[in-house]
């Protein structure tokens, strides 16, 4: 009897095994916690410009509603802030009441009606919001949350800053509770909080910016992880126990400088806090490598400073720098970023397999994934369940169509997304969410 016979002639418990073990595909279902993705592609959470706009929900709507009726499983929203300032760029949305969460309800309900499921990512820029290099954000927002004092050198140039005291993080913690219940009155899907890129909640994970010796911080990553546990109970006790919660975290963090023997969160470290996160309850994780400052590290490819060849570009990016100096050092940052992190095939993969090897939660990766291969690839070798790609939606907002199509032909074609970068500087200053290659395009959203 053949292998096809035998498979056939099966008995339904042993070809429901043969089923089970069998490696996912793209489009594979996937569970998470309640909810059920119905393949295992999203879009991960980039900038689409909406604070910016006039109408957040239909700047978005405008993103999202053609990548759900491509195909797409789950579409992170990128970073909402959860308080009034602390965004990182003009284009982030931040949140006064529950009314600018309420707002993009019908949003949310197109995408549901096209048969993709949404979580909004939340979170807080600190050391590096608006306001630690924006000019007008410098004169208007207050100073930059952190956990405890900036190490040197950094805090001799970057004063603009406030350390938090244990009542204002217990405010902070009970905050994102509120914002994550209107979120579910929104009809959102799930939250995903947002503890890497250098924003708030990773330096609390790291040592480099966490040398706090209350019940926030200390020495070991269990003491450094307490406010990310503190905000998974949160979001329970105020948006419900069943409501599924995300953590996208720093897994490993680079050395501040190159001479430092140490890093702030080293890879065990980063075990550690899966680990507490899985306990903590979360439903799935997204590990990722990052630097301890908010450079390229997380977006990797070509000198993002390049697009300043543009000269209304320029003009707006000298303008928002507000000094020589600031602009000189930021111009600096990128290009040295693109020399130390440069491009390369699904970067966080090692991050993503190590993690799922001990957890039981559904592990994301994302982070230079293009083609249908290399996501097949990463599920089939077990380093991930699920596959983000953010950038390239920019170029092509019905890529999901493609990756997931039933013709191999179209699985590998070029990516119209070359990770040139040039959507960075943009970005930063809250202009129109598209890819600046392919439209050239210098003008606001």
């Amino acid at each position: 009897m053949s292998h096809d016979e035998r498979r056939l002639t099966a008995a339904p418990a042993e070809l429901q095994a043969q089923v089970s073990t069998a490696p996912p595909k793209l489009t594979s279902p996937l569970r998470i916690g309640g909810l059920t993705l119905r393949n295992r592609l999203y879009r991960a959470p980039v900038l689409e410009g909406a604070g910016s706009s006039k109408d957040p929900a239909a700047t978005y709507a405008r993103h999202f509603v053609p990548n759900a009726r491509a195909g797409v499983g789950l579409i992170i929203q990128g970073r909402t802030i959860i308080t009034p300032h602390g965004h990182t760029s003009p284009g982030m949305c931040t949140v006064r009441d529950r009314d600018d969460i309420l707002q993009l309800k019908p949003m949310v309900e197109a995408v549901h009606r096209e048969g993709a499921a949404i979580i909004l990512q939340l979170g807080h820029g600190g050391a590096f919001s608006l306001a630690s290099w924006h000019e007008q954000a410098r004169r208007s927002d207050p100073p930059c949350w952190i956990p405890s004092p900036l190490p040197f050198p950094i805090g001799l140039s970057h004063r603009n800053t406030h350390v938090l005291s244990d009542e204002e993080i217990g405010t902070l913690v009970r905050r994102f509770g509120e914002v994550a219940s209107w979120a579910r009155e929104a009809g959102y899907d799930g939250v995903q909080l947002s503890a890497s890129n250098a924003k708030l909640l990773h330096t609390f994970l790291s040592r480099t910016w966490n040398r706090r010796r209350d019940r926030w911080g200390g020495a070991t990553p269990e003491e450094r992880f307490s406010i990310v546990h503190a905000i998974r109970a949160s979001i329970a006790d105020q948006a419900g126990a069943d409501f599924p919660v995300l953590l996208k975290f720093a897994a490993r963090e680079e050395a501040l400088y190159p001479w430092q023997r140490t890093s702030g969160i080293s890879e065990e470290d980063g075990l550690v806090f899966a680990r507490l996160a899985e306990a903590s309850g979360f439903a799935a994780l997204t590990p990722v490598y990052t630097s301890a400052l908010p450079d390229t590290s997380l977006c990797r490819g070509g000198d993002a400073g390049e697009a300043l060849a543009q000269p209304n570009l320029a003009r707006r990016f000298r303008d928002a720098s507000g000094s020589p100096f600031r602009h000189h050092v930021l111009r600096l940052a990128m290009s040295r970023a693109a020399k130390r992190f440069p491009y390369e095939t699904a970067w966080n993969r090692r991050a993503a397999a190590a993690v799922r090897a001990i957890v039981s939660v559904p592990v994301f990766t994302v982070g230079g994934i293009r083609t249908r291969s290399e996501a097949e690839h990463l599920l089939a070798e077990g380093c991930a369940d699920a596959v983000g790609i953010g950038r390239p939606f920019y170029a092509e907002p019905e890529l999901p169509r493609r990756l997931l199509s039933d013709d191999p032909a179209l699985h590998d074609a070029d990516p119209l997304c070359e990770s040139c970068n040039k959507c960075v500087v943009p970005q930063m200053l809250g202009m129109a969410a598209v890819c600046y290659r392919k439209v050239g395009r210098t003008g606001p959203g």
